[in-house]
């Protein structure tokens, strides 16, 4: 390679290039334009997606990502673009998610002097990401791509932020510094396992188990572990039980799925599930105070195995007989080939987790479906959820906000398929997120069909986005569930605090105008008998399409959310 000279921005792509990204999510600003300049001439064949929101930039990078097993890469502008982006960041972070945020800053040469969109972003972003860095000289941005790419893609994967001056984006840098570590484009990278005695360990518990139960966190999924997984748990015929970000790990009509628990999407069923455990193998998730119940479900005297990537979410808040600190996949592969030779020696009469499973799901869904066939209007969140299961095509990705619509989809969505189907923040659970999150995952898998499902509350956080659509013509379907109330917080002031509501109440949005403003195919529903002809042509129009259903206020439904149910 000769030593050709490249400005800053224009390594910064080439570097970008050689890890394989082909999407760049963000919007633009004044510190930015060496870089989009570089972008606009080089011959690169990254997509350059433009936003209206960095915020949104920033949870489409995410989804992309979670769709892809790719690194997600956003960017903004300094100043206030540079803060939008942190709500992503955080969530992505907390969720293992890899994303690469790229803020364009003041020049190195005016710090201290007053410049306009001045800050401190790598003090702004150290809590909320595994790595970040300001590039002070032009010939550090090759190390800090690579070191950005390592540290989001191997062990617990995490968000990186790399802090990008303007004059930076000027200097020269040496074209035969520009090489890419292989590996380090996908996650998750450098697997390893533990030890053979703890994994013996682990599987001698399994074995002596009366009752056991596995609960799934999203670490199953993002480590491609399903096929593992269900080769363990059909072995032993021992139900499986996920968390919100874990559903994916198994089929959702999975014999053995009896599905997820916790304080949001569990219901008493599975709760019931928990409770009778005598061993619970925590895979990939944090046992935390949603899954948990706040701890209470499993009880602290259930034996534990708990298997994840980062030791450190490992006997925090259970003692853990059986501490596995590793990749999910290739763990549950080892201990599958020494169930396979020992399951002979397994004499101790079993609990049979088909029925138990079964049970479970029939006494869940029966008050569920006994709803979803309601003609009541307003229409019943309950009767929204089974028509989009039975109408949606097997393979659809469908996006979901806090609010309403997660606990109803976590609860009550069922995939025939394993992995990414389904995805909510549940990290950090800020407003706003499904429309962005998803048209991350329809670029990312443009062949699936990409559906947003939001309260009214979420629309009017990210209305903007429906331009990015209609643009960028993306077939998302759109669901508003329609209730003119921020609705989490008005059922907990109705559970909690005896029905003191205070400012919770807006004016109801005619969502299918709004979307018809921006040229969008859209359709308000108010009957019941209407919801499966409209949400059908919705599916089949094969463009964006919306539908805006006037729905029950959540403080009037029957969620399943633990601590409404008492």
């Amino acid at each position: 390679m000769s030593d050709t000279k490249l400005n800053g921005a224009e390594a910064m792509v080439r570097m970008l290039e050689l890890y394989g990204v082909k999407h760049i999510f963000g919007l633009c600003g004044d510190t930015s334009l060496p870089f989009y300049d570089a972008l606009y001439r080089l011959d690169h064949g990254i997509d350059h997606v433009l936003t209206r929101d960095e915020r949104s930039a920033g949870y489409m990078a995410d989804a992309y990502a979670r769709v892809t097993n790719r690194v997600g890469v956003c960017e903004g502008p300094s100043g206030g673009g540079a803060t939008y982006l942190l709500p992503a960041f955080v969530e992505a972070n907390e969720s293992s998610i890899p994303i690469l945020g790229i803020t364009s800053d003041v020049p190195v040469s005016s710090r201290g002097r007053f410049p306009l969109t001045e800050l401190d972003q790598e003090a702004l972003y150290k809590p909320l990401t595994k790595w970040n860095t300001t590039i002070d000289l032009a010939q550090q941005i090759p190390g800090a791509v690579r070191t950005a790419f390592r540290e989001m893609t191997t062990g617990r994967p995490g968000t990186t932020h790399i802090c990008f001056p303007h004059d930076v984006q000027k200097h020269e840098v040496s074209q035969t510094e520009l090489w890419a570590q292989d590996g380090h484009e996908t996650f998750p990278a450098q697997r390893f396992v533990p030890s053979e005695p703890a994994i013996q360990k682990a599987v001698d518990l399994l074995l002596q188990a009366h009752s056991p139960i596995v609960i799934c966190g999203g670490g199953v999924v993002i480590s491609g572990a399903e096929v593992a997984l269900a080769n363990l748990v059909e072995l032993l015929n021992i139900p499986v039980c996920t968390t919100v970000s874990g559903q994916g790990s198994l089929a959702g009509r999975h014999p053995l799925n009896a599905g997820v628990v916790g304080s949001n999407g569990g219901v008493i069923a599975t709760r019931n599930i928990v409770a009778q455990a005598d061993l619970v193998f925590f895979i990939g998730c944090r046992a935390g105070s949603t899954t948990t119940e706040h701890w209470r479900f499993p009880s602290p005297n259930t034996n534990i195995i708990h298997l994840d990537i980062d030791a450190n979410t490992i006997g925090v808040n259970y003692k853990t007989h059986a501490p596995l600190f590793g990749d999910a996949k290739l763990t549950l592969e080892l201990i599958n080939l020494l169930l396979q030779k020992q399951i002979i020696n397994r004499t101790k009469k079993v609990i049979d987790g088909k029925t138990l499973s079964l049970q479970s799901k029939e006494e869940k869904f029966a008050p569920f479906l006994q709803l979803a066939q309601s003609n009541d209007s307003p229409i019943v969140p309950e009767r929204i959820v089974h028509s989009l299961n039975r109408l949606l095509p097997k393979d659809a990705i469908i996006c979901a906000d806090p609010g309403t619509p997660c606990p109803y989809f976590s609860a009550y969505f069922l995939s025939d398929l394993p992995g990414r189907h389904f995805i909510t923040n549940r990290a950090h659970g800020a407003l706003g997120y499904a429309m962005s999150a998803a048209i991350g995952a329809a670029i990312g898998r443009p062949n699936l069909k990409s559906v947003a499902v939001m309260g009214d509350g979420s629309f009017g956080f990210t209305v903007g986005e429906l331009e990015t659509i209609t643009r960028r013509k993306l077939p998302i379907l759109m669901i508003v569930i329609s209730n003119s109330v921020y609705g989490w917080i008005k059922a907990s002031q109705k559970s909690g605090y005896d029905k003191r509501y205070f400012s919770v109440d807006f004016e109801r949005t005619d969502h299918a105008r709004v979307a018809a403003a921006y040229g969008i195919q859209s359709w308000r529903v108010d009957n019941p008998l209407q919801l499966d002809e409209v949400l059908k042509k919705a599916i089949e129009s094969g463009a964006p399409a919306l539908v805006d259903i006037i729905s029950q206020p959540l403080q009037d439904a029957a969620a399943p959310v633990s601590q409404w149910m008492g």
